[in-house]
């Protein structure tokens, strides 16, 4: 596997709604989508945050391309909004799977109208739906939080923060 150079930076950090993030220079973005061979959708990255590794997601949102820092990052440097922190950061060439739970797999074997909405929906809303259900801690909020995904899938529940899923939203 390749290796990619770090590329260093200062930064402070930034917020938008309850996130925190910070702007990557221009010319690192640049180094970082050659590294990657692309500069649409997401970028997966290796960085450093004042010498604490974590693997992050480089995203553009509104029309700027932003390195969120959640919690845990920020804690581990001793950072929080406002502070100016020392980055390195690479682009992380390992590919990124989380499995679908079997249970969610299950149910949505078990409903062909679910699965169907499921399946036609975005990549990035399969992803949210498959990555909150990995991260349940007991088999009661996995189940609970199964049959809540499948109802959401048939436009009948909220879910994840959203009232149902954009293939079965009004024009």
């Amino acid at each position: 596997m390749e290796e990619f150079p770090s590329l260093p930076f200062e930064a402070t950090i930034e917020i938008i709604g309850v996130n925190p993030y910070v702007f990557v220079p221009e010319p690192i973005l640049e180094a970082i989508f050659l590294q990657a061979g692309k500069n649409k959708g997401t970028v997966p990255v290796r960085m450093r945050i004042d010498g604490h590794s974590f693997t992050q997601t480089l995203v553009k949102f509104s029309g700027y391309w932003r390195l969120y820092l959640n919690m845990p990052m920020r804690k581990a440097a001793n950072k929080d909004v406002g502070d100016t922190a020392h980055f390195e950061i690479a682009f992380d060439p390992i590919e990124r799977v989380i499995p679908m739970h079997p249970k969610f797999k299950a149910a949505l074997d078990a409903n062909a109208e679910a699965k169907a909405v499921f399946e036609q929906s975005s990549p990035t809303l399969q992803l949210e739906i498959v990555r909150y259900l990995s991260f349940m801690k007991t088999e009661e909020s996995l189940e609970r939080n199964v049959a809540r995904a499948i109802q959401f899938l048939l436009g009948k529940e909220r879910f994840i923060g959203r009232a149902h899923p954009p293939s079965l939203r009004q024009p």
